[in-house]
């Protein structure tokens, strides 16, 4: 499948062929960060799941259970000042626990979208699964009405915050944010695509993610992306049909939305939309542009079928500073997720070969002493 991402490509241009996955690992003298920990648990070790439980406090759950009186402590009893964000499933509040470490607190609302089934789905699957881009599951409240989430406490916030500005690259206020470079997106990427790759393809059994999208990938201090918000995730069987499409309109895959048909190739699928965004600085949907260019694969497909148009794919606020090569490899792994049949979708461990690929490039890139020529 790998080669599928070499041979994706307009008739006649040549692309470099990307290197094997073991020949890669021979030659390997760069290490970017995160990627050391590929598929080990935070005190060392494999990383696979346990069996799933309906017992959120069994033996395998990693997972604290707080009073609403620690919670309450913690965040200063919910001040405004302490507030992160909200949505439609509560508020996220920054927290100090007694023992000084700093978390974040979903106060989940009981009117809200993500109801007591969600809050049991997150603990138990955050209890259960862990991975270097997992977001870690500190503990939870189940106190009388209340429902609390204690996750580690990302101090960038998310990658919405970060790459979708402004239509013309300014924030609301005028003030232009910087950039995210072409490296930092590929490690972005790259981290997100393990993320999937670790709960498709190692852990037992499968858990489809179901909410990927640019909000629910959070950013540590180090740029280090973890996927969070595990409410709509749901155990294998590998094939199933749900009921009930649920998720974010504009990453949805389109078997999905027609017939409830929901697969790992589902979340490839919304994967191919978030490595648009990160591509095109561009969000999956978009109400303030033109019509035609609101829904984000709607508007780039002429140029994901067309490899001389890759080029018209890129983010105007990286300013070209990206090798044409990686981008057009980069929109070909995008392409590649976006396809309409799930099965002619790659598995995320193939895609995630190709953007190590691109990561460390990148990384070699920019730690090169400038030209002096």
């Amino acid at each position: 499948m790998v080669g599928c991402f070499a041979c994706f490509k307009p008739a006649g241009e040549e692309e470099a062929p990307l290197p094997s996955a073991a020949s890669r690992r021979r030659g390997r003298s760069l290490r970017l960060s995160c990627s050391s920990t590929r598929n080990q648990q935070a005190g060392g070790g494999d990383a696979a799941a346990a069996p799933a439980s309906g017992n959120i406090a069994g033996s395998s759950s990693r997972a604290r259970a707080f009073t609403y009186g620690e919670l309450a402590a913690a965040t200063d009893n919910f001040q405004a000042e302490c507030l992160l964000g909200e949505g439609g499933f509560g508020r996220v509040y920054r927290g100090r626990l007694e023992s000084g470490q700093v978390v974040a607190v979903k106060q989940l609302d009981r009117e809200g979208a993500q109801g007591n089934r969600e809050f049991v789905v997150e603990v138990m699957m955050l209890s259960l699964l862990h991975h270097p881009n997992l977001v870690n599951l500190v503990g939870y409240c189940a106190d009388g009405e209340q429902r609390l989430l204690v996750y580690e406490y990302m101090a960038l916030g998310s990658l919405a915050d970060h790459l979708l500005l402004m239509p013309g690259g300014g924030s609301p206020g005028g003030d232009e944010r910087r950039a995210l470079s072409w490296e930092t997106r590929m490690r972005v990427a790259l981290g997100a695509a393990r993320g999937l790759e670790y709960l498709h393809e190692t852990a037992n059994p499968p858990v489809i993610y179901r909410d990927l999208k640019s909000s629910n990938v959070l950013l540590d201090d180090a740029l280090c992306p973890k996927l969070s918000d595990f409410g709509l995730a749901k155990l294998g069987p590998v094939g199933d049909r749900s009921p009930r499409v649920m998720g974010t309109y504009g990453y949805c895959a389109p078997e999905y939305v027609r017939a409830g048909n929901l697969t790992v190739k589902t979340d490839v699928y919304s994967f191919g939309v978030l490595l648009l965004e990160l591509v095109t600085g561009r969000r999956a949907i978009d109400s303030s542009r033109p019509p035609a260019e609101q829904l984000l694969v709607a508007w780039a497909r002429p140029m994901l079928r067309d490899g001389k148009r890759y080029r018209e794919l890129a983010d105007p606020l990286l300013r070209g500073a990206f090798p044409e090569r990686d981008l057009k490899q980069a929109v070909a792994v995008a392409a590649m997720c976006l396809q309409d049949e799930a099965s002619a979708r790659p598995l995320m461990s193939d895609a995630a070969v190709t953007l190590e690929y691109l990561a460390e490039a990148a990384a070699a890139a920019d730690a090169a002493p400038p030209s002096t020529s």
